[in-house]
C-alpha cells in the first residue's frame, strides 16, 4: 500500500504544517507563508476562453483548515471553484451552472439569428 502524499507548508501562525495532498492538487509553488486557515489545494482549471479573454474558469479546490459553514465559501470538503462568480460549488450547484450556460448559449444563438436577419435587410 502506498503512503498518502503529503506536503509541508510554512505558516505564520502554526509554523510548518504537514497536510495530506490530494492527487489532483497541482502543488503549492510560489505560495507565500500565510495563516494555516488559508492553505488551499487547487486542481488545474478548465478555462472557457473567447477572443483571447478568459470568460470562466473552474477547478477542484479544498481548504482543509477552514471552518466556514457553507461550501460556497470554500471549505474542508472538496468543491469546484468557479470564477466568476468567485464561489466554490457543490455537484448540484455545478450542474445548475452547466444548465444555465446551456440556456445562455441558446439565447446567444437566438441573438445571432436576429442579427443575421437584421444584416440581411430585415428589421432595423
Amino acid at each position: 500500500m502506498t503512503a498518502p502524499r503529503t506536503i509541508t507548508l510554512s505558516t505564520v501562525d502554526h509554523g510548518n504544517v504537514t497536510v495530506p495532498e490530494p492527487s489532483w492538487c497541482t502543488g503549492h509553488d510560489g505560495q507565500q507563508p500565510g495563516h494555516r486557515v488559508d492553505i488551499v489545494h487547487k486542481g488545474p482549471d478548465i478555462v472557457l476562453g473567447f477572443l483571447g479573454a478568459e470568460v470562466l474558469a473552474a477547478g477542484l479546490a479544498q481548504c482543509p483548515f477552514t471552518t466556514v459553514a457553507g461550501p460556497e465559501l470554500g471549505g474542508p470538503t472538496v468543491g469546484v471553484s468557479v470564477y466568476p462568480p468567485g464561489r466554490v460549488l457543490t455537484p448540484v450547484a455545478l450542474y445548475d451552472l452547466a444548465a444555465t450556460l446551456d440556456t445562455y448559449a441558446d439565447r446567444l444563438r437566438a441573438l445571432a439569428d436576429e442579427l443575421t436577419a437584421i444584416l440581411a435587410g430585415g428589421e432595423h
